[in-house]
């Protein structure tokens, strides 16, 4: 292994778990705030949470949505060239034709738009006595797998429902991708039973990097986030966690190390193909 090689094998991530008003202009400044103080650790590539623009809930969308580009994707291309990183932001609900969306614009170092992906699975959960939410009764549903390629590797989106979908982590890592990245927005229900265990599960599932960005918890909220944004290894350890609060998290991702994991536990030659598979369909638009 050359040195540059070596070098290209390790990167920081940095997980902005960012505190979000009902002012769309602080939210903006706040995160470009702490994306700067997260390139200046040494962030490479930096993500910021769902909904970072806006409050969530299907009574915010409409009013706080945006056509891409506009307004909120025209910050983030500046904070990404302003600081040289790999910036994903988060999500913020979108307007096009007349549809919302639930979408996640993501860029490079120079500020250019690298994807757009719209959630694709809508988080519509009925449980009794703790939470019934229906993302569809206002937002449309994606239909495209969003990857992105660094020097460092190849990277998965999706967004905070998308992570239930093991089919999407496995087509991503069969596509070549070593880290997930899930800007997610889990409740006080589902957030202490299934936001960890997703993650660790889609991590060892498909022997990638997985991280999650959360809004940090505000209990004045109509809906009130779990928080704690997590970077998770191949193997399955948690490797970096927020708490409830604003925060900046950092993960040294090493690509070595996975490629050892994947060599010690070989489970994709293993696959027993002629039995079984996960496959695309032709994409459409959106």
């Amino acid at each position: 292994m050359t040195a540059l090689t070596k070098a290209m094998s390790k990167f920081r991530l940095a997980v902005v778990q960012l505190q979000v008003t009902s002012v769309k202009a602080d939210n903006l400044s706040r995160a470009r705030r702490l994306v700067k103080e997260a390139a200046g650790q040494g962030g490479k590539v930096v993500l910021l949470p769902e909904c970072f623009n806006s409050p969530y809930g299907t009574g915010f969308f409409s009013a706080y949505s945006e056509r891409i580009p506009g307004e909120s994707t025209q910050v983030l291309s500046e904070i990404a060239k302003e600081n040289k990183v790999y910036l994903v932001g988060g999500s913020i609900p979108e307007e096009d034709g007349g549809k919302l969306y639930n979408s996640c614009a993501v860029f490079d170092p120079e500020g250019k738009m690298l994807l757009k992906h719209r959630k694709i699975h809508l988080f519509d959960i009925s449980v009794p006595g703790k939470i019934h939410f229906q993302e569809s009764e206002t937002l449309s549903p994606g239909n495209s797998l969003s990857m992105f390629d660094t020097p460092f590797c190849k990277v998965g989106v999706g967004i905070c429902y998308d992570i239930r979908f093991a089919e999407l982590a496995q087509l991503y890592s069969r596509k070549g991708c070593q880290l997930l990245v899930y800007p997610g927005a889990f409740n006080m229900t589902t957030g202490p039973a299934h936001w960890e265990i997703l993650q660790r599960a889609r991590a060892v599932d498909n022997q990638v990097y997985v991280a999650t960005a959360s809004p940090a918890r505000d209990e004045t909220a109509s809906y009130v986030a779990w928080g704690h944004s997590t970077v998770v290894s191949p193997w399955g350890d948690v490797i970096s966690k927020a708490g409830p609060e604003e925060a900046v998290i950092y993960a040294d991702i090493d690509l070595q190390y996975l490629a050892d994991i994947r060599k010690q536990i070989p489970i994709t030659v293993q696959r027993r193909n002629d039995l079984y598979s996960v496959t695309t369909v032709p994409e459409t638009s959106g």
